[in-house]
This record gives C-alpha cells, sequence and structure tokens, in this order.
C-alpha cells in the first residue's frame, strides 16, 4: 500500500519521487535541484513526476507535508511517555537534540524552505507558516496544561528557545543547543509558576 500525499496514495513511482526530492531539496537546497535530477534519481521520467504532482511547486509541498509529518510522529513518540505537562515540555528540547543528531544536519527543512523561497505566493512557505504555528501551538497547550501564568507569552518564549537552538546548533556549532535551551525552559517554566 502507498503512502499518501495531499489525500492521494502515492504510486510506487511517486513515493521514489517523493524520497529522492525530500533527500535533494533539504541536502541541497530547493532551488539548486531542477527536476531532471530527480527523475534521474529516482529513475522516472520529469513527465511522470509532473503527472504525480502537476509541479515542481507541489513536489516542493509535498516534500515540506512529508519532512512536518515525520517530524510530529518522531515528537509524538517521545512525547507519549511523559506524564506531566512539565516533563513533555522538556521532552521536546530532548526530541530535539536527538533529530538535530540523526539525518539532520542541514537545521529546519521549513526555515530553510522558507528563506530559499522568495516568493510570498509559493505554496511551500504556507507549509512552512503552518508547521511553526503548530509548535507555538503545541507550547501553547502544555503551558495551559501546567497552569503557567502568561500561557501564551511562556509558549512564545518557549518556541523562540526551540527555533534558537537549532540555529545555534546548526549555524554556531553549539552540539547541545537543545538541551541548553531545556535548561533555559525550566528557569521560565518555575518563573510562571510551573511545578516539578
Amino acid at each position: 500500500m502507498g503512502s499518501t500525499t495531499a489525500g492521494r496514495t502515492l504510486t510506487p513511482a511517486a513515493r521514489r519521487v517523493l524520497d529522492v526530492a525530500t533527500d535533494l531539496f533539504y541536502t541541497r537546497g530547493i532551488n539548486t535541484v531542477g527536476m531532471e535530477l530527480v527523475a534521474e534519481r529516482a529513475g522516472v521520467t520529469k513527465k511522470t513526476i509532473y503527472d504525480r504532482f502537476g509541479s515542481k511547486s507541489q513536489l516542493v509541498v509535498a516534500y515540506l507535508r512529508a519532512r512536518d509529518a515525520r517530524w510530529r510522529e518522531f515528537l509524538d513518540a517521545r512525547l507519549d511517555p511523559h506524564t506531566t505537562p512539565r516533563d513533555r515540555i522538556g521532552a521536546t528540547f530532548e526530541a530535539l537534540d536527538e533529530w538535530m543528531g540523526e539525518e539532520n544536519q542541514r537545521g529546519c527543512a521549513m526555515v530553510n524552505a522558507y528563506a530559499e523561497l522568495s516568493d510570498p505566493e509559493h505554496p511551500g512557505r504556507a507549509v512552512a507558516e503552518e508547521q511553526k504555528h503548530w509548535l507555538r501551538g503545541l507550547y501553547a497547550d502544555l503551558v495551559r496544561a501546567a497552569g503557567a501564568s502568561e500561557p501564551q507569552k511562556l509558549a512564545d518564549a518557549l518556541a523562540m528557545l526551540h527555533e534558537g537552538a537549532v540555529v545555534a546548533r546548526n549555524v554556531s556549532g553549539v552540539t547541545d543547543a537543545a538541551l541548553t535551551a531545556r535548561t533555559a525552559a525550566d528557569t521560565l517554566l518555575t518563573a510562571h509558576g510551573v511545578p516539578e
């Protein structure tokens, strides 16, 4: 059974295209990767790519949605064992540390795509924006469940610590950035009245 994108089941050829595009777009950048290279690496024709995805823009959207789904599944699996809101908040930073230590050495795919896609109407930018709104919403839900004072302000601060850790790790080479951010998050949680 194939995986899905935009509610459609992917054929095996479309799955190969998406897998290849995911690797190439993330490792080399969206704007530097042409459809010829994707087709060659996926073992299909360019016509097959356009038949399955419609355009490069829609392939970019599929790539970003697949990356987002993978990150959310990864994060959910790391949050599940934790029962208290405070522990779940801390686990987001531990999960980020683990995620960045695997094959995600170029930072956040959403931020990278947003920077590359200069056209404000590019549909990939909307996917990146949705993902960042989701992250803020996740922190807002967690801090509300924790009974924090000023939950939206705290959620925004946690989201900024999260994003800053990604930049510090991938741009500045601070390998323990996410764990340092976790320590800062603990200080903020205490300041906002979240019990240990």
